[in-house]
């Protein structure tokens, strides 16, 4: 049976840190989005033709909401749980009446909520500076859920392997963000000459940006379906590992 106080009183304790480190959690990601929009929404945006049909400054609007999603997710779930590993308190956590379930309940929710409230905040800011629509709303709110809960899966794992504070920043920085980057943000990998257009295909950033897309323009260089399938299946690996660490207590009880 699932603590349930236990996991509210984990859930409560993230959500009140992002709000007590609102500019480095909320404010600064959102002010960086907006300056996006301004660039290359609304100065080159103009001067760009539609791709696939659809305005430049609409076009990189997922993309955009993609690249600080994977960004902050992983950020969030990693410091989360890496901060009581920190300051030693994870062994308080660990000798508690709570599981697994609980702590990824409590830890990896507030990631995913974090997360959610700065989608919503950045598709409010993106209508000051583009015009956009999202042709399926539903399934773009289930899409972005999916990857937040994915990523932020994925930083508590890195929370947990992370043995210093400059180590949580690799992998959202040195290679989370180029991939975004470089996975379809700002054009269409049909653009592409080969053999350019199969190597974007090798980076799996591509897969969930154009997921995305189609949820929003309702077109897509890739099927909704596999992107789905690889979002997914990511996910579920997220969730094995995790439940091999507390199984052994990798890093946990070192």
């Amino acid at each position: 049976m699932i603590n349930w106080r236990g996991t509210i009183a984990i859930f409560n304790y993230e959500i009140l840190r992002a709000f007590r480190t609102f500019w480095a959690s909320i404010a600064s990601p959102v002010l960086t989005t907006a300056l996006y929009f301004i660039v290359f929404g609304a100065a080159i945006g103009g001067r760009i033709e539609e791709i696939d049909g659809v305005a430049y400054g609409a076009f990189i609007v997922p993309g955009l909401l993609m690249l600080t999603m994977l960004s902050q997710s992983t950020s969030n779930a990693s410091f989360g749980i890496y901060l009581p590993r920190f300051t030693g308190s994870i062994y308080e956590l660990l000798s508690a009446p709570v599981g697994v379930t609980e702590t990824l309940l409590g830890f990896v929710g507030a990631a995913v909520a974090k997360s959610l409230l700065l989608a919503a905040i950045i598709l409010a800011t993106a209508t000051l500076f583009v015009d956009y629509s999202i042709v399926h709303p539903v399934l773009a709110v289930a899409y972005i859920f999916l990857v937040a809960a994915a990523f932020s899966l994925f930083g508590f794992i890195l929370g947990i392997w992370a043995d210093g504070f400059e180590k949580l920043q690799i992998v959202p920085l040195l290679v989370l963000t180029p991939l975004t980057f470089l996975g379809g943000t700002f054009y269409s990998i049909d653009m592409l000459e080969e053999p350019w257009r199969t190597v974007a295909l090798i980076n799996p950033i591509v897969y969930l940006v154009n997921g995305l897309r189609w949820t929003f323009t309702g077109t897509s260089e890739i099927s909704i379906g596999v992107s789905l399938g690889m979002t997914v299946a990511f996910l579920v690996l997220c969730v094995a590992i995790i439940a091999w660490i507390f199984r052994t207590g990798w890093r946990l009880r070192e």
